[in-house]
C-alpha cells in the first residue's frame, strides 16, 4: 500500500512539474522566423507546394552536383567547391526573383482589385460575396485565391477560418490588411468599410506609381553591381579550363585566394542590395 501511494505521489509531482514547461515546436514557424519567411518566398513565386527545407535539400543537391562536375572538369577540388557554393544559391535566387516579379504584378493589380470589392460591398452584396465574386470579375493576377475561399465558405461556412486559408494562400501585407478590415467589420459592424477601401486604393496607387520610378531610376545601377559581382568568377571559369592555371588553386595560397574573394563578394553584393533596397511592407497582421 505505502509503494502505491509513494508511486502515485511521485506521479502527481511529476506532471506538475511536467506542466510548468510549454511544449517547444518541432519546426520553427514564428512569425518573423526563416521558417515563416521562406514559405511566404515561395507561396509568393508561385510555388506552395514546396517547403523551406525542400528547398534547402534543392540547393545543396545542385550545389553538390556542380561541385563535382567542376572539379572534374578543372582537376581542381577547390574550384569546384567554389562554384558549387554559388550554384547552391541559385534556387534560392530564383524564387527570390520570381517572387519579387510577381509581388510587382500584384502591387499594379491591387487597387483595381480593391476597388470591385468596394463597388461589390456597395452593391449590397455580403461579404462573403463580395470577396468570392473577386474569383470571377477581379484582376487575373488575384482570381485563383479568391476563387479558393469561395469554395472553402460554400464547404465550410466558416467565414473566420475560410479568411484565415485566404491570407495564407495571398502571404501578401495589403491582403492581410484587407482581410482583417473584413474580418472587424463582420465581428463588429460598421457602415464605413466602403470608405476604408476607397481610401486604401488611393494609396495603394500612390504607392505603386512612386515604387515604379524609383525602380526604374535604379534598375541600371543595380544591373551594374551585379554584373562587378559576376566578372571574377566568370573570369575564374574561363581561367580553370586550362590545367596549369587550375593547379596552382590547390595550393593553399590558391584556397585564401578564393576564400577571400569569396568573402569580399558576398559583401559587396549584400551591402550593394542594403543601400540600393526600397522599403518593403512586413507582414504584422499574419
Amino acid at each position: 500500500m505505502n509503494a502505491v501511494l509513494g508511486l502515485t505521489l511521485g506521479a502527481g509531482l511529476f506532471l506538475v512539474w511536467w506542466s510548468l514547461w510549454a511544449p517547444q515546436p518541432t519546426t520553427p514557424r514564428s512569425p518573423d522566423g526563416w521558417y515563416a519567411r521562406t514559405q511566404d518566398r515561395l507561396i509568393q513565386a508561385g510555388a506552395p507546394a514546396v517547403t523551406p527545407w525542400a528547398l534547402v535539400s534543392t540547393a545543396a543537391g545542385l550545389g553538390f552536383v556542380v561541385a563535382v562536375l567542376a572539379s572534374g572538369g578543372s582537376g581542381s577540388p577547390v574550384i569546384g567547391l567554389a562554384f558549387g557554393v554559388i550554384a547552391s544559391r541559385g534556387p534560392f535566387a530564383l524564387v527570390q526573383a520570381r517572387a519579387s516579379r510577381r509581388q510587382a504584378s500584384m502591387r499594379e493589380v491591387w487597387p483595381d482589385a480593391v476597388d470591385n470589392l468596394a463597388s461589390g460591398i456597395r452593391a449590397g452584396l455580403s461579404l462573403p460575396e463580395a470577396l468570392g465574386q473577386l474569383g470571377e470579375r477581379g484582376p487575373q493576377h488575384v482570381r485563383e485565391p479568391f476563387t479558393a475561399f469561395a469554395e472553402d465558405f460554400r464547404a465550410s461556412g466558416r467565414f473566420g477560418d475560410s479568411l484565415d486559408a485566404l491570407k495564407a494562400r495571398l502571404a501578401d501585407p495589403i491582403g492581410d490588411r484587407i482581410v482583417e478590415a473584413l474580418r472587424l467589420t463582420r465581428d463588429v459592424g460598421g457602415t464605413d468599410v466602403g470608405r476604408l477601401l476607397r481610401t486604401l486604393s488611393g494609396f495603394l496607387r500612390d504607392d505603386a506609381r512612386t515604387r515604379g520610378e524609383l525602380e526604374a531610376r535604379q534598375s541600371w545601377t543595380v544591373n551594374a553591381a551585379r554584373l562587378a559581382v559576376a566578372a571574377p568568377w566568370v573570369v575564374l571559369a574561363l581561367l580553370s579550363t586550362r590545367p596549369d592555371n587550375a593547379q596552382a588553386y590547390n595550393s593553399a595560397s590558391g584556397f585564401t585566394v578564393l576564400l577571400v574573394g569569396g568573402a569580399s563578394t558576398v559583401l559587396a553584393y549584400r551591402l550593394m542590395v542594403r543601400l540600393g533596397r526600397l522599403p518593403e511592407e512586413s507582414r504584422v497582421l499574419r
